[in-house]
């Protein structure tokens, strides 16, 4: 008897890991999305509590390296499509791998609890349930923002970059507006804001790398690939003599030099925003030490005035359908995810996590290898290890040696020997 399992959410990871459910043979797969149509953040609304891109959001990973490996791109999309470009291709694939039938649409999970025999019960907004073998957890974690906190009160309009959907907005038009945090997000939302702000600074708590784009008239991210063969001590120096060469020296731009490795932080892909500092259109500011009224206080001394604030300041990892009840799953708190592959966790081995990685480059091709990895597990081709809990832990250790000590990179990996690794699990037999 074929086991019944359950999938959350259908954005990019969700439909991976039911497709990979669907080769591997199991046809008792229900795979529960609270919105009313698949696509997860990729299908953008201008609602601002839906969690969602931006009207002019484009993949910061090239198509290349972005694509499914068994589904590409079409040709003639750009090195980065738009956001209505990868709807279109995440709808195009489940349809072409007949998704949609075990989809269940403005099915949003309230409550998941484990019940005898490692087994699963859901029950949905609307108060039905139902018993499941498997749980696959595929929600995402860029739902639930993580505001900064300073001394004093900020009293002019403020939002969290997840709230930020087009610069047209009264609260930016001819404002004064001041951006929290370099990241991708934090560039992003400087840039536009930038297009109808009469003033837009950037607060920086320390250096960032900026990387754009293109290098070569290649995407940068297929550049770096082609060093993946080189061992780290010829190909870091080369990445950041190439990094020099294309931007130079961030001091140049009122910036902080970073001083943390290349890899060792997430980068921030972006070819617009150090053109948008030299043309006086954004502004960098230090961190931030307190506030009072709309008067922000900088670390160098600096107060000004803004009406708006944004928070690109992350997300917390958050599953509100598990109740504190199970064990070792409270990821935010303890600021440390201890799972094996980043999927399994030692005291619930009927649940499995997909897409839960912040990867040095493009999720899908993740997401797509660690649902096959998973559905190997489910269909008994492959088996946990016998010391499930000793290698989660290594795990942890190993991306808090590597990356900086920050929230969002708790579950930070580096793509290429990520992928390997799923890779070589899934060719492992039990």
């Amino acid at each position: 008897m074929q086991p019944r399992i359950a999938i959350i959410g259908a954005g990019c990871s969700g439909l991976a890991a039911l497709k990979n459910c669907l080769d591997a043979g199991l046809q008792d797969v229900v795979c529960f999305e609270k919105n009313a149509a698949l696509g997860g953040n990729w299908r953008y609304s201008p609602e601002e509590g839906h969690s969602s891109v931006c009207e002019t959001t484009h993949i910061i990973s090239s198509k290349k390296m972005s694509e499914f490996p068994d589904f590409p791109m079409p040709e003639d999309y750009p090195d980065y499509p738009s956001h209505e470009q990868v709807l279109r291709y995440f709808e195009d694939y489940a349809d072409h791998f007949g998704l949609l039938p075990h989809i269940r649409f403005r099915s949003g999970v309230s409550r998941a609890e484990k019940i005898a025999g490692g087994r699963w019960r859901l029950t949905l907004d609307d108060g039905q349930t139902g018993e499941f073998d498997f749980l696959l957890v595929a929600n995402g974690h860029h739902s639930e923002p993580r505001h900064p906190e300073y001394p004093g009160a900020f009293t002019g309009d403020y939002l969290h970059a997840h709230g930020f959907k087009h610069p047209r907005d009264r609260r930016f038009e001819g404002k004064r507006v001041l951006v929290i945090g370099a990241g991708n997000s934090g560039c992003d939302c400087s840039v536009e804001i930038s297009r109808t702000a009469a003033f837009v600074a950037i607060s920086l708590r320390k250096g960032q790398y900026i990387v754009p784009k293109f290098f070569l008239g290649r995407p940068t991210d297929t550049f770096n690939r082609s060093m993946r063969w080189l061992p780290g001590f010829l190909a870091d120096p080369l990445r950041r003599f190439s990094l020099w060469l294309q931007v130079g020296d961030y001091r140049d731009y009122g910036l902080p030099k970073p001083e943390h490795p290349l890899l060792s932080a997430h980068p921030t892909v972006n070819s617009e925003l150090l053109y948008k500092i030299k043309h006086g259109k954004v502004h960098p500011r230090p961190g931030i030490v307190g506030w009072d009224g709309k008067t922000v206080r900088f670390a160098d001394g600096r107060a000004e005035e803004y009406d708006t604030v944004v928070a690109a300041t992350g997300y917390k990892l958050n599953f509100p359908f598990f109740g504190p009840e199970l064990s070792g799953l409270d990821f935010e708190t303890r600021q440390r995810v201890s799972l094996y592959l980043r999927m399994f966790h030692p005291e619930h081995p009927t649940l499995v996590f997909i897409g839960l990685v912040q990867p040095q480059g493009a999720i899908w091709p993740l997401s797509n290898a660690q649902g096959r990895l998973a559905a190997r597990y489910m269909t008994g081709k492959w088996k946990l290890p016998d010391d499930l809990r000793e290698r989660a832990e290594k795990d942890a250790d190993r991306i808090a040696r590597r990356f900086l000590k920050e929230s969002r990179h708790t579950v930070e990996v580096h793509f290429q020997e990520y992928l390997d690794s799923l890779e070589k699990e899934a060719r492992r037999r039990s």
